[in-house]
């Protein structure tokens, strides 16, 4: 299988801007459109290939056809037929609401659905732009319903001011938010539930609050103050730098100023790359597929060799 590339899937949202257009090339035709899914099996959601032989096919029929082949033999018997990795580029114009996600056990047991573990990469931000991740102190489960009651939970909060290439990983149940200005790229768990517990007294375009999820958050909170989410990685050019592992994802960024030559023949899953700044060409045994910033590609598991071949880029590289 060729490197596949897939179309966008739009979502408007009321803290959403034009960045995607603007700054991403995205085909968005409103102004509050705030993410982009780059690759997906959500249910209802699910990505279609946009390039080559195999234009027109969804991402959910070329794993059923070829699970092995496609996600890689381990990936497959832990996860069966379902893309266990959801790829988004996400633009915040408005602050978006105070949330969390609960974790495997508790997800399933409510939603039948994953946790939700996730990694942010900043592709753009305003001056003074900032995240919310964690809070600023221990809280008790007493002290967090008070906050809500007296409507202080954002004295609560840890703040971080954030600049281009900075990376947060977010544990399951960590309280957080992206702030104005933020433009990222997203990489999570396939997963659409979120626990939301603030959303800063707004209204959708129908006049109504949108849905808060107080009760269902108390239990899957982590009220403990934990700098565990601010991601060091070095930044040599010209090589793979390690960023995030963890039993979902693991990720690797990658500035190149020449062409890399990658043996992936005992790497047992397939390869995501999420360009974030310049352009290359993604080349394996079956073909080739050019990438520049804003686009995502898919490499099958089955590649033996990846040769990017570039004269400047800087990637996001994810794997199982």
């Amino acid at each position: 299988m060729y490197p596949l590339k897939f179309r966008p899937i739009l979502k408007e949202r009321l803290w959403g801007g034009t960045k995607l257009k603007d700054v991403l090339g995205k085909p968005i035709t409103c102004e509050i459109t705030g993410e982009s899914w780059e690759l997906s099996t959500v249910e209802g959601d699910v990505s279609v290939v946009a390039n080559g032989e195999l234009s027109g096919t969804s991402l959910q029929q070329l794993i059923n056809d070829n699970a092995e082949q496609v996600l890689g033999k381990s990936v497959f018997e832990r996860f069966g037929t379902e893309f266990p990795i959801l790829i988004k580029f996400i633009d915040a114009k408005q602050d978006l609401s105070v949330q969390l996600h609960p974790n495997d056990e508790l997800a399933k047991k409510r939603h039948n659905s994953f946790g939700k573990t996730e990694m942010w990469y900043i592709m753009d931000a305003d001056e003074d732009a900032n995240l919310i991740v964690g809070f600023n102190k221990d809280v008790s489960k007493e002290q967090y319903s008070q906050s809500l009651a007296e409507n202080t939970l954002l004295e609560l909060l840890n703040y971080e001011q954030v600049k281009e290439g900075d990376t947060f990983f977010i544990n399951t149940g960590k309280i957080h938010a992206i702030g104005a200005g933020v433009l990222l790229a997203e990489i999570q768990q396939t997963s659409d539930v979120t626990y939301r517990v603030f959303d800063f007294d707004r209204k959708d375009k129908d006049g109504n609050y949108r849905e808060l999820h107080t009760e269902l958050a108390l239990d899957a909170i982590d009220y403990e103050k934990k700098d565990d989410f601010k991601v060091l990685y070095p930044k040599k050019t010209d090589t793979v730098n390690p960023m995030v592992d963890c039993p979902y994802f693991k990720t690797n960024f990658l500035e190149l100023t020449q062409d890399l030559f990658l043996d992936t023949s005992k790497r047992d899953s397939f390869t995501i790359y999420m360009c974030v700044g310049g352009s290359a060409v993604v080349m394996n045994d079956f073909g080739e597929t050019s990438i520049s910033k804003g686009e995502t590609v898919l490499v099958s598991a089955n590649t033996t060799n990846i040769l990017l071949k570039t004269k400047g880029s800087k990637l996001l590289e994810v794997t199982i």
